[in-house]
């Protein structure tokens, strides 16, 4: 009996083991897209942050950790992803909150213009990141887009194995590991393509923000609550009128943010204040920012959230300090090569 209850279990383990390469095989490896790879390096610096970034990529091309360090002594990790709806920025917030509580969570609203689901695309490069948890499966709840199955995060091979005629080397040499695409969550543009189209976005048929948007929102605002953590909102400065920020939706905000006593900042009325320069600090025309505007509107909200909201300067914690300093070599390293490409 024990010798085949033992066979039984060994070919249940080689089973399990199979089919554990077999999906890390055909998962996608976001080699040509490294969005995808955002969430899944926050764990290798989990811990000891005192600010929290959560949104999509207003937040990961705009804010520079290695900056609020090596300016303010401010500790920081960006868990942006692409397109980041406000129920996934919730569950990675309280999937955080599992390794860490920061004393500060700085959420982007751009996203709260979003009441559904919208792609399996970028619900896959949040949510394929995030390691197994009561989280994960509620933010997977909460984000399938209509025919997406929840089985099929569960066993990835179901959803990519038409991926197996296609397979690169890529996929072979990235199955366990892969080089780190981001300096701390901030995903790094060098390029410079001027914006020269400054008109205004379309108009909408209903600028009301829905209630599922207010509904994560507010369970954030609740975690953070019960949890002793600041909550802070942003909109990053960039107004492309492709991601126009309307009048209507900045007045929804001020509005939340009054009636709970959240401090709200909108950096597009202070791009001048910031020093941005739309010739210069863009890599597409005026969408996002590149690391030559992000670093000025780091240091800009640096200076806030130091003096505003009391994340003191820790450049005197030596084993923070050492972290750090190395951190901030790669990023500067990166930032030599690419600005040469």
């Amino acid at each position: 009996m024990k010798k085949r209850i033992l066979i039984i279990l060994s070919a249940v383990l080689v089973f399990a083991t199979v089919l554990g390469l077999c999906q890390r095989l055909v998962m996608p490896k976001y080699t040509d897209n490294p969005e995808g790879a955002l969430i899944a390096e926050y764990y290798a610096e989990a811990g000891n942050h005192d600010v929290i970034f959560v949104g999509d990529c207003e937040v990961y091309e705009s804010i520079v950790p290695a900056v609020l360090w090596e300016q303010y002594g401010i500790s920081s990790y960006i868990r942006g992803s692409a397109q980041q709806l406000v129920w996934h920025s919730y569950y990675l917030l309280e999937e955080t909150l599992r390794y860490e509580v920061p004393k500060a969570v700085v959420f982007n609203v751009l996203s709260l213009k979003y009441g559904t689901p919208q792609s399996e695309a970028y619900n896959r490069m949040t949510l394929d990141g995030m390691k197994w948890s009561k989280s994960k499966v509620g933010a997977i709840r909460a984000s399938m887009t209509e025919g997406e199955h929840a089985i099929e995060y569960v066993f990835p091979l179901l959803r990519f194995h038409s991926r197996i005629g296609s397979l690169t080397g890529d996929d072979v040499r990235y199955m366990f590991r892969s080089s780190t695409v981001s300096d701390s969550g901030y995903l790094m543009q060098t390029g410079i393509v001027p914006q020269t189209d400054f008109s205004e976005g379309l108009e909408q048929l209903d600028y009301t923000i829905e209630d599922n948007a207010w509904l994560y929102l507010n369970k954030m605002r609740t975690l953070c609550e019960d949890n002793g953590i600041e909550l802070i909102l942003m909109k990053a400065p960039t107004n492309s009128w492709m991601y126009w920020w309307h009048d209507e939706w900045e007045q929804q905000v001020v509005d939340y943010a009054d009636r709970y006593g959240l401090s709200y900042y909108n950096f597009i009325p202070e791009c001048e204040a910031i020093g941005l320069d739309w010739s210069t600090d863009t890599y597409d025309g005026g969408l996002h920012l590149n690391v030559y505007g992000a670093e000025k509107l780091t240091r800009y909200f640096g200076e806030i959230l130091q003096n505003e909201h009391g994340l003191s300067d820790r450049r005197a914690e030596s084993d923070l300090c050492e972290a750090w300093t190395a951190r901030i070599e790669i990023y500067k390293q990166r930032k030599a090569e690419r600005s040469k490409a």
